[in-house]
C-alpha cells in the first residue's frame, strides 16, 4: 500500500498534535502515526487507585507561556493537590518533622546560593545558549555544585532530595545547566520555579488537553502504527511502518525523545550530535510511584536522599477512608512501581503508620517508546548537541519537549515545538512552491 500526503508526524504526543493542528489551520495534509494504541505520548491520564492518576506528564502554571495559552484557548479547568499540613525530611539517618514554611526555609540557603548566578549564564530562557560562560558550567554535575556548597548535613540532604524530584535522575548524572535553564524560565527566583514545576494540574487530567487537540484538527491520526524506517532528502521523504505500509510526504516531523531517535533507520542518518546524544542518553531515569493508603491522614510532603529508592512522597488526593501519594525516585532499577512490598517499605524511612493499600505507576524507561522520563540533559549535552538537535536535515524536522527553549521536559515544552516546527514547515513548504 502506497499513500501520498504533504506531512508525516511520527509521535501522537502533545507535540505532534499541536504541529498537525496548526498545519492543518493552513490547508496542509497532515498524517499523524503514534506507534501506542493510545494518543499523548508521555503525557496519560489513566484511571486507577479510584482516581484519574496522571502517569506521566503533570503540572503546568501561568508562567508556562504556551501551555497555559492552551488552558485558556480551551478552557480547562486548573486544580492542586492539598497543602501539606506537615513535612518529613533527614538529617543523616534521623527523621525530621516539621511544616512546609520550617523545610522551605531549610532549604532556602542551598538553593540561593547554588543558583545566585543563573540569569548571568542564561539571561534569556528562550535563547538557552546566549549567557555568558555557559560553557564552563555545562560540564558540572548537580551534585558537583551541590558538594561546592559545604552544607551542613540536614541542608545538603534536603537540598539533595527536592533536586532528586525535580531532575528524576541520579545528581551526579544531572547537568547543573539543567537547573539553571529551569530556574532562569523563573526570572531566578527557586521558590517560583518549586512551584510552577510541581503544584498545579489540569482538573479533568492531561487527557482533557489532548482531546481538545484533537478535537480541533482534521489530521488523519493513526494509533497502534509503528514506523520503522524513514527515507528522505530534501524534496520529500517516504515513511515505512512496521506492516509494510509506504507513505510518500514532502516534509516528516519526527517527535521521538532523545532516547530513542537513534534507534529509528533514517537514510540518510541523522547528523552525528543527535546520534551521540541518543546514545550517551539523559540523565532522567528515574521512576513515580502512586501509592494508595487508608485514611484519614494529614496531607504531607517527605524527602529522604538520592539513595533512597523513593526520594519524595506527597499527598495527592484525600478521601474520607482513603488517600493517594505521588511519590519519585531517582533509579527505576531500584523499585517497580508495582511491587507493593517495596514500596511500604521503601514509605517506613520517613513513616511506619501509613498502611498501604494498593500502588501503581508505569515504567517509562523500559517503555519501548520512550526509554526516559522527563528530559534532563548529563553535563555538556547542552552546548554540545542542543542546537544541533533542533535543526531540520532535508525534509525531516523534530519536535518534542526534549527539543525545547524555555520549559524543555515540560508540557510546555511540547507545545512550544509544535508551534515552532508548524511555523518553519509553513514557511518551508510555501518557499517551495
Amino acid at each position: 500500500m502506497h499513500e501520498e500526503t504533504d506531512v508525516v508526524v511520527v509521535g501522537g504526543g502533545i507535540a505532534g498534535l499541536i504541529t498537525a493542528r496548526e498545519l492543518g489551520r493552513n490547508g496542509v495534509r497532515v498524517t499523524v502515526l503514534e506507534a501506542r494504541d493510545r494518543l499523548g505520548g508521555r503525557v496519560w491520564t489513566d484511571h486507577r487507585l479510584g482516581r484519574d492518576l496522571e502517569m506521566g506528564g503533570t503540572w503546568l502554571h501561568w508562567v508556562q507561556p504556551h501551555v497555559w495559552a492552551e488552558v485558556t484557548r480551551y478552557g480547562l479547568p486548573v486544580t492542586r493537590g492539598p497543602r501539606p499540613a506537615e513535612a518529613y525530611w533527614l538529617a543523616g539517618n534521623e527523621v525530621r518533622n516539621g511544616s512546609l514554611e520550617s523545610f522551605m526555609e531549610l532549604i532556602d540557603p542551598g538553593m540561593r546560593h547554588l543558583l545566585d548566578e543563573t540569569m548571568r549564564h542564561i539571561p534569556r530562557p528562550d535563547e538557552p545558549l546566549s549567557g555568558t560562560g555557559l560553557e564552563s558550567v555545562d560540564g558540572l554535575s548537580l551534585r558537583d555544585k551541590l558538594d561546592e556548597l559545604d552544607l551542613p548535613v540536614d541542608q545538603y540532604q534536603a537540598n539533595e532530595a527536592a533536586w532528586v524530584g525535580h531532575v528524576n535522575a541520579p545528581l551526579e548524572d544531572a547537568a547543573f545547566t539543567s537547573a539553571l535553564r529551569w530556574t532562569a524560565a523563573t526570572a531566578g527566583s527557586w521558590h517560583l520555579m518549586h512551584e510552577a514545576s510541581a503544584v498545579f494540574r489540569l482538573a479533568s487530567g492531561t487527557r482533557s488537553l489532548v482531546s481538545a487537540i484533537v478535537a480541533e484538527t482534521d489530521a488523519d491520526i493513526r494509533t497502534s502504527t509503528e514506523v520503522r524506517r524513514v527515507e528522505h532528502d530534501a524534496t520529500g521523504a517516504v515513511v515505512t511502518t512496521a506492516t509494510g505500509e509506504r507513505i510518500t510526504a514532502r516534509r516528516v516531523v519526527l517527535t521521538l525523545p532523545q532516547n530513542l531517535l537513534g534507534d529509528l533507520t533514517v537514510s540518510p542518518e541523522l547528523c552525528a550530535e543527535k546520534l551521540a546524544a541518543g546514545a550517551e542518553g539523559t540523565a532522567s531515569k528515574g521512576v513515580k510511584v502512586w501509592i494508595r493508603v487508608r485514611g484519614p491522614i494529614e496531607p504531607f510532603f517527605a524527602y529522604s536522599s538520592a539513595e533512597h529508592p523513593l526520594s519524595v512522597a506527597r499527598t495527592e488526593f484525600i478521601g474520607t477512608d482513603d488517600a493517594v501519594l505521588v511519590s519519585f525516585g531517582a533509579d527505576a532499577r531500584k523499585i517497580s512501581p508495582n511491587d507493593t512490598d517495596a514500596v511500604r517499605a521503601a514509605l517506613r524511612v520517613w513513616r511506619d503508620d501509613l498502611e498501604v493499600l494498593d500502588v501503581t505507576g508505569h515504567d517509562w524507561m523500559s517503555d519501548p517508546y520512550s526509554k526516559q522520563t522527563w528530559l534532563i540533559q548529563q553535563p555538556r549535552q547542552l552546548t554540545r548537541y542542543f542546537l544541533a538537535q533542533q535543526c531540520p536535515e532535508g525534509a525531516l524536522y523534530f519536535a518534542g519537549s526534549d527539543y525545547a527553549n524555555v520549559w524543555a521536559g515540560f508540557i510546555d515544552g511540547a507545545v512550544e515545538s509544535g508551534l515552532r516546527v508548524a511555523r518553519e514547515i509553513r514557511t518551508d513548504l510555501a518557499s517551495s512552491r
